[in-house]
């Protein structure tokens, strides 16, 4: 590894050991990075440096009216508050910073000025209460947090002594978007607009991201200043193409990779812009869409499935390109959406884990039912529980090298995720005879019933072309004869009530969908399924149920 910059050399000490991790794809021109560099100087000196510094780089919104903040005051203000992060706050290269915001212009400028500062970024949902920042906060050892002014009461617990949540590391918290005389914008504001960024080296970690807790204790996945750019340079140089006129637009949170990457660090690496937007509904985000002429979108399947009826109500004819991850695409959905909007659903497989997309495919380049192919600088196969390949059209498990790769912060489960240098995200898929990856559910969510291996996401699109069915999900039960049997959580549409007979009607209607094995023998019907604050299915959590 590169002489590292940090003086405090907690992260790289907390990197598992070198023969636990994945190998790494690094002979390659698309990631072939210097020995150092500091990625949010790559991102924003960089991108101005190729001529877009008075391009507009973030949009906000301001009392309904649409605003920006171009990228050479957008680097302006990033500098300043580096400034404040190192003479104010006196933190050193290494330190772990909490950020704690919803998608907004000073959340961006905060997460951008730690990593100039050769700090180290842990990100954190807007929802999370005490209990689960104290994690965060114990395992990462965050000395130090900013937080938006209005989500500081569920930190403020973790920073009072005496609290049951109290965290000892946790020595300051600096809020943001407060008119306060000690907030973050208003003491940089008073601070120099250049500033020499941390001469990190690429393989210094600047992110630690912790997974979004769909299998329950998140972990800390940490990744270098390369790792960042990479996610830049792979799925979107050569899926997504993205150009400097592109508008971007979606809900991920920047705390998910899954949004840090679309709704930020891809749009400045071309020199596009990007809306931040917090609180969007399905509605609101196609007001959006029309408002600000946006010509990319990052949301999961449910999102869209609720704004396929809304979308003849406006001009969206800027649209051009969608991308769907964080959970299974139902067909039905990708089906729904292409009829009402014209657009081929962009479709992909990533993780925290590689901090982001490492499965899709486009356009000619899409095959039906299929996630798509390795990623350019990705190589997947599927293999046995032996981590043996096996043919064309099995099931297995889905592994995966690459340039980016799983190192969990001073985790045991490093040797479960990472087995003989490949990466296993906990997907169970297969391959066909072309590459394609064809996912079916994650690898402990398969339902092996009467001997018969049955996909939950695929019973989910099944049912989820019928009329009755708003939302729904699907897993195994316990069963004494048949091991488990298939269980739906359904939520209905408006007009319809549960009884006996809609149950028997949808089952019915799936066994005329699938092979009739799959057909869920038991179906509850319920207000709302649990889904994380990235809206990914709480599998768990309807077991539990």
């Amino acid at each position: 590894m590169e002489l590292s910059a940090h003086v405090d050399t907690f992260a790289r000490d907390n990197l598992p050991r070198a023969e636990h991790w994945p190998v790494m794809l690094l002979e390659n021109p698309d990631v072939a990075y210097a020995a150092r560099i500091n990625c949010a100087t790559e991102l924003l000196d960089g991108t101005i440096t190729a001529g877009h510094g008075e391009r507009p780089a973030i949009w906000s919104d301001l009392d309904g009216q649409p605003l920006a903040i171009t990228y050479n005051a957008l680097l302006a203000r990033v500098n300043q508050s580096a400034h404040v992060l190192v003479e104010d706050m006196g933190l050193q290269p290494g330190n772990r910073v909490l950020l704690r915001g919803p998608n907004t212009l000073n959340m961006a400028i905060a997460f951008l000025a730690c990593i100039k500062a050769g700090l180290v970024v842990v990100p954190t949902m807007p929802l999370l209460r005490a209990k689960e920042l104290k994690q965060i906060i114990d395992r990462a050892k965050v000395s130090a947090a900013l937080c938006d002014a209005r989500l500081i009461e569920e930190l403020a617990k973790c920073s009072t002594p005496g609290d049951e949540y109290f965290c000892a590391d946790l020595q300051q918290v600096r809020l943001f978007h407060d008119d306060a005389a000690d907030s973050l914008e208003c003491v940089a504001a008073g601070k120099p607009e250049q500033f020499d960024a941390c001469d990190t080296a690429a393989d210094d970690v600047c992110l630690i991201a912790f997974t979004s807790g769909t299998t329950g204790m998140p972990k800390g996945c940490m990744h270098f200043h390369r790792d960042v750019l990479a996610m830049c340079d792979l799925f979107p140089r050569h899926v997504l193409k993205p150009t400097a006129d592109d508008v971007f637009c979606g809900t991920p949170p920047l705390a998910f990779t899954f949004g840090l990457g679309g709704l930020l660090c891809f749009p400045l690496r071309v020199g596009a812009s990007t809306v931040l937007i917090e609180r969007l509904t399905p509605e609101t985000l196609v007001q959006t869409i029309a408002r600000f002429h946006a010509t990319i979108v990052f949301t999961a399947p449910t999102f869209y499935r609720q704004m396929a009826p809304l979308l003849s109500r406006y001009d969206v004819s800027s649209l051009k390109k969608t991308v769907s991850a964080g959970e299974a695409l139902p067909d039905s959905t990708r089906e729904l959406w292409r009829q009402a909007s014209g657009i081929d659903m962009i479709d992909g497989i990533g993780g925290t884990e590689l901090i982001h997309i490492f499965i899709s495919s486009a356009g000619a380049d899409s095959r039906r039912h299929a996630i798509g192919k390795a990623i350019p600088g990705y190589v997947v196969q599927v293999v046995d529980d032996q981590m043996q390949p096996v043919p064309p059209g099995t099931i297995g498990l889905l592994a995966v090298r690459g340039p980016t790769g799983c190192r969990y912060l001073s985790d045991e489960r490093q040797q479960k995720f990472v087995r003989d240098g490949w990466n296993l995200p906990g997907d169970a898929a297969y391959m066909d005879a072309d590459g394609y990856v064809f996912y079916q559910s994650r690898a402990d969510d398969m339902i092996i019933s009467a001997g018969y291996n049955i996909s939950g996401p695929e019973v989910e699109s099944a049912l989820m072309q019928h009329d009755a069915v708003a939302e729904c999900g699907v897993v195994g039960i316990a069963d004494e004869e048949r091991g488990q049997i298939v269980k739906a959580f359904v939520v209905l549409r408006a007009g319809y009530a549960p009884s006996k007979q809609l149950i028997a009607e949808l089952q019915s209607f799936v066994k005329n969908s699938v092979a009739p094995y799959k057909y869920p023998r038991a179906i509850e019907f319920v207000d709302a399924l649990p889904v994380t604050e990235t809206g990914k299915l709480k599998r768990f959590a309807l077991r539990a149920m």
